[in-house]
Parts: C-alpha cells; sequence; structure tokens
C-alpha cells in the first residue's frame, strides 16, 4: 500500500486507504510521535474485509505528513510545570488544530460522516472531534487514551522520565535505548520477540526518522490539560478499550474517560499495555467492527 498525499486544514498529510471507496468510512487516528505504521497492516487490512473504508494516515509533524520546522520546541519540564501551577503555556499547535486536521482530511476525501478510531493522544485528538464535531461522527472508539483529569494516577514514575529524557535529547534514540522504552509500556502478558521488536522500530527509522515532532507533539497534549468538561458533551456512541497493565496512560484513564462520556462502553484487557499486540488483534478488531455496525444502526434507525 503507497501513501498518497492530500491538504487538510492548511496541513499536507500522507494517508493510506484500504476496502471500498463507497463502504462507510473508518478513520484511525494515531498517538504521539507514532506514524500511521502505528496501526498494523492486519488491522486495516481485516476492517476492510469487514465492509470499511479504512483510512489511517500521518499526523502533521511527523513520518510523511508535513512539518513543522519553523515552529519552536518546547521543553517538556517546564510546560508540565507551568500546566501544573495553572499558568498559561505557549505551543507550536494544540490538540484542537489536530482535531481539525482530521475533519478536515474528511472534508478532503469527501468523507461526510464516518467511524472514528483514536489510540493514545489520537484518542485525545477523537475526543475533540467527538465533542466539537460529532455531526460528523458515526462512532468513535478510544483505545489507551485518557480523560486527562489531573486527580487520577498517571503514567508511572520510570515511563515519565524516559519519555521527559526522549524530549530533551537532540540526538536520535538508539536502537536499544528504544526497544527498552517499548519493553516499558508495551503489553506484559503479550510481550514481542527482540527480532519482531527490533524490526518494528527499524521499519519506522527507514520510513521516517523526523523526531522534532514528538516534543511537539507531547506539547500539545500537556498543553490540553483535562478534557473531562468536553467529554460529558460528546453523544457519539462511544467505546472505551484499555489495558490493565498500561504504564504509560494509565487504565484509570481509560475508566475516567468511559465513566465522563454518557453512554459509553468500556472493555478492558488484563495483561494489555500501551500497543496493540498481535494476540488481541482480532478480539479488538471484533469490538471495533461490531460497535461501529451497531452504532450506525442506530444512527441510522
Amino acid at each position: 500500500m503507497s501513501e498518497q498525499y492530500i491538504r487538510a486544514n492548511g496541513i499536507r498529510l500522507a494517508y493510506e486507504e484500504f476496502g471500498q471507496p463507497d463502504h462507510p468510512a473508518m478513520v484511525l487516528v494515531m498517538g504521539l510521535g507514532t506514524q500511521l505504521l502505528g496501526w498494523p497492516l492486519a488491522m486495516c487490512e481485516e476492517l476492510a474485509n469487514r465492509g470499511f473504508r479504512v483510512i489511517r494516515f500521518d499526523n502533521r509533524d511527523i513520518g510523511l505528513s508535513e512539518k513543522m520546522e519553523n515552529a519552536h520546541i518546547p521543553q517538556a519540564v517546564g510546560l508540565m510545570l507551568r500546566a501544573r501551577l495553572g499558568l498559561p503555556v505557549n505551543v507550536p499547535y494544540t490538540l484542537t488544530d489536530m482535531a481539525r486536521d482530521c475533519v478536515g482530511l474528511m472534508d478532503a476525501l469527501g468523507i461526510e460522516r464516518a467511524h472514528l478510531v483514536g489510540a493514545s493522544m489520537g484518542g485525545m485528538i477523537g475526543q475533540i472531534v467527538a465533542a466539537k464535531f460529532g455531526e460528523r461522527l458515526l462512532s468513535f472508539t478510544s483505545i489507551m487514551s485518557s480523560s486527562g483529569n489531573p486527580r487520577i494516577p498517571g503514567a508511572s514514575p520510570d515511563v515519565i522520565r524516559a519519555m521527559v529524557k526522549r524530549s530533551l535529547s537532540g540526538e536520535k534514540p538508539d536502537l536499544a535505548s528504544s526497544m527498552a522504552l517499548w519493553r516499558k509500556i508495551g503489553s506484559p502478558a503479550y510481550q514481542p520477540t527482540d527480532a519482531q521488536l527490533k524490526k518494528k522500530i527499524l521499519d519506522s527509522w527507514q520510513r521516517s526518522d523526523y523526531r522534532e515532532g514528538y516534543s511537539r507533539h507531547l506539547a500539545a497534549v500537556i498543553a490540553n490539560g483535562s478534557r473531562v468538561k468536553l467529554l460529558r458533551k460528546i453523544t457519539t456512541p462511544t467505546l472505551v478499550i484499555h489495558g490493565r497493565d498500561d504504564a504509560l496512560v494509565s487504565v484509570h484513564g481509560g475508566i475516567d474517560t468511559a465513566r465522563n462520556i454518557p453512554g459509553s462502553r468500556l472493555k478492558i484487557f488484563d495483561g494489555m499495555g500501551h500497543d496493540l499486540p498481535e494476540a488481541l488483534l482480532p478480539e479488538i478488531i471484533e469490538l471495533i467492527a461490531s460497535h461501529a455496525l451497531e452504532s450506525a444502526t442506530t444512527v441510522t434507525a
């Protein structure tokens, strides 16, 4: 599957499509600093086989999408301190800007309404789309994401240190440290082999090794703060999926997301961390597809 390019919300986005163009659209929004490759190819193909027009894309500032190269690179520690103190923070762009990119992609592709699936930061972006552009969605699935509620537990301390260190470093991370971080945040019950993990990382770097966007993505997340009030406005049928053993975005983030979105459903997987492990893909795909089909029936009834 080769990339295509389109302008959305004034930004040149790289994307891929699976399935038939006349099938109901399902837009996949990936997380912080992660390319569209974060959505497993097998997952995209199977969702297309289930009757969806599947679109995965690189968010702005990552992968093959347009880079904000003239924008400053915020320092995560300073942003965290200002945000915690309730002080204004200056970031190159916001999660709301990225939500508008998503809606703009739908506009550019001629998609009036879509099923939206977001993972991690992509789930946060999806929450904003559902709250502010809910008329454009048929269903929403939020995976391993959070409400941004400061009262719930966050990432484990060692993961926070690793993430901030990566943001502060001006150098490309080496393979060993990248594999170590993946091991920290991945699913403890479904760990890939070293060879599988190495291939995953190297495939991503071969496609694009641009890393400055990671820090700007992180800044957008920090600046966004709590979305609890926003979540309560969502009327789109919502499914929340989370891993009980997620060391990056605590399972409490998923629970709080579901608690604050009216009528949402919650599925927690034991042994799942902050990834989409191959062993769980069949069940995750079934949950997403069934939710989308049920929601479409409800919306059109």
